[in-house]
């Protein structure tokens, strides 16, 4: 997984966020989103427009006075459909620092209902960390991390120009629906 969104900061009094599923007119949104991180692993725009078709309701994007400002893509495993994977967040870097991510998260959590939430993340990736971190504390529980996709896994530099660094899996459960849902 990986994340692009940094330290809150206050949003400006008279900016309206608006969290939705994402539609398939807003597919290619959800591309630049990722293209403009710089940092996540950027898919063709065929995979967001499918993305955004057949996992809109595991997904979220954020608008902010109407303009796509972030979002999450994320979808229920298929050997346990209690677990919401979390596969890529991206807030666009004109608005990082509202908490954008974290409101996108606790969202999409609550939506689902999910009872258990899973997510790759790379060890240099602090933000990611921090994020999944405040959802465990929401939810009076643990962020718990182990080895998934180590460095072997991924196609070599040689074919790819770039090396990828393994990806830990981080679990966050239980998800308990109970707790205020602040943000």
């Amino acid at each position: 997984m990986n994340s692009a969104e940094e330290t809150p900061a206050q949003n400006p009094p008279t900016e309206t966020i608006t969290l939705t599923p994402p539609t398939v007119a807003q597919g290619a949104d959800l591309w630049r989103l990722a293209q403009g991180t710089g940092v996540l692993d950027t898919n063709t725009p065929y995979a967001y427009l499918l993305w955004a078709r057949d996992f809109a309701e595991t997904s979220v994007i954020a608008q902010v006075d109407g303009e796509p400002a972030g979002f999450i893509s994320g979808y229920l495993t298929p050997r346990d459909p209690r677990t919401l994977f979390i596969w890529q967040v991206a807030v666009d870097s004109r608005f990082r620092g509202r908490g954008l991510a974290k409101k996108m998260l606790f969202e999409l959590v609550q939506r689902t209902g999910a009872e258990r939430l899973e997510t790759t993340i790379t060890a240099d990736n602090e933000a990611s960390i921090a994020l999944f971190t405040a959802l465990a504390r929401e939810h009076g529980t643990q962020l718990r991390r182990e080895p998934l996709f180590t460095t072997d896994l991924f196609p070599a530099r040689e074919e790819t120009g770039e090396d990828h660094a393994a990806e830990d899996l981080y679990t966050v459960e239980p998800l308990t629906h109970g707790g205020s849902g602040a943000v």
